[in-house]
């Protein structure tokens, strides 16, 4: 009994045993298969397509802020004084056109003073002609002795200040003409009222100011620049304007100021804006002189990471990795970025989603099968 009982724990020991060698050489098999797998790949850390820089034909532009005048302004003052104003026909705004009747001032008395005149002339012409008269007679007789010679002397003396009595009192006559006409103000030009200092019943003296005019209605941009600036300008150079409502305005240069200001170091250039825009004179704008034109080197806005105060552009490299380089950029335009320095024109740059990119990530090239495909314009995904 006792010789059956060893024997049954002896079998049972040694079916452990052969169940721990299996399983430790199952475990040594595994790790064995473990180490010789291989390493998965990397992932790509990003889908890109690629962009290259291209050179296009910029304007150069040159940034200016000046405020905005009238192109000259014309002051209409009383030319004639003592006299009440009865009519003001225009205000503020208003457009005018040469010759037109801004103001009316009192006639009466001028007329009254005119018909005074009139009078005075007939009675200095009928003098007139009593003298020549007797001076034709003293001419006639001078050689006959019918005449002493002191006495044709006064006749022809007489004759002489008649003529300038009656010149004198018809000049007075054509200065009280002027006169009345002078009651009508009139406008000096065609533009735009811009100032009335005329009031209904106020006597005026002469000089006194009533209106001022923007003549033709024309307003310039007066933009200040620097020396260096000045130096590019020329006329007939088309100007972007700014104004503080939003609105864009079109202008041309028409002159560059001649001498600097002593104190600013900065000089003006005149700017000649459309007279219909809705520019008006005090208005304070930034703008933009077109100078002429350069080649750039451009990628899309979307592929210029800003970071750390730098701007910094993706290149893929052979292998499907990116290199991050640190670029100085220029102009800006229609989503278009002026790259000055830090890349090669044959560069290979990812166009968007360089935020989610560091330097040395690995990126997955994709084909823009788009209308863009042609010229490796680019998109980015996730």
């Amino acid at each position: 009994m006792k010789a059956k009982t060893g024997l049954t724990l002896f079998a049972v020991a040694a079916s452990g045993l052969l169940a721990a060698l299996v399983s430790y050489g199952k475990v040594g098999a595994d790790g064995a298969a473990g180490k010789a797998a291989p390493t998965p790949p990397p992932r790509p850390a990003l889908a890109v397509t690629l962009v290259s820089p291209r050179t296009a034909d910029w304007p150069r532009m040159l940034e200016a802020s000046g405020g905005l005048f009238a192109w000259q302004e014309g002051v209409i003052a009383a030319e004639t004084g003592g006299l009440r104003v009865v009519e003001v026909a225009v205000d503020v705004g208003d457009r005018v056109r040469r010759g037109q009747v801004l103001a009316r001032l009192d006639q009466e008395t001028v007329k009254a003073q005119l018909a005074q005149q009139e009078a005075r002339v007939a009675q200095v012409r009928t003098a007139a002609a009593e003298a020549r008269a007797n001076g034709d007679r003293a001419r006639n007789v001078k050689d006959k002795g019918a005449m002493s010679e002191q006495q044709v002397t006064q006749y022809l003396i007489a004759e002489e200040g008649a003529k300038a009595n009656l010149a004198a009192a018809e000049a007075a006559l054509e200065m009280e003409r002027i006169r009345l006409a002078d009651t009508r103000v009139l406008a000096v030009d065609d533009g735009v009222i811009s100032a009335r200092g005329a009031t209904l019943g106020t006597v005026v003296q002469p000089g006194t100011e009533l209106f001022r005019i923007v003549r033709q209605g024309r307003v310039e941009w007066r933009a200040e620049l620097t020396a260096a600036q000045l130096a590019q300008i020329r006329p007939g150079q088309e100007a972007e304007i700014r104004l503080p409502g939003g609105e864009s305005v079109t202008g041309k240069v028409r002159i560059a100021s001649p001498t600097l200001d002593a104190t600013t170091r900065y000089g003006l250039v005149y700017v000649d804006l459309p007279p219909d825009s809705v520019a008006r004179p005090g208005m304070f704008a930034q703008g933009t002189i077109r100078v002429g034109a350069s080649q750039a080197l451009t990628l899309p806005e979307s592929s210029v990471v800003l970071r750390d105060g730098s701007s910094f552009v993706f290149e893929v490299l052979a292998d499907d990795r990116v290199a991050q380089r640190k670029v100085e950029t220029g102009r800006r335009a229609a989503g278009q970025v002026e790259i000055l320095s830090g890349l090669n024109s044959a560069a290979r740059v990812v166009e968007s989603g360089g935020a989610f990119l560091a330097d040395g990530d690995l990126v997955r090239v994709e084909v823009d099968t788009g209308s863009n495909a042609g010229i490796g314009r680019t998109s980015a995904a996730r």
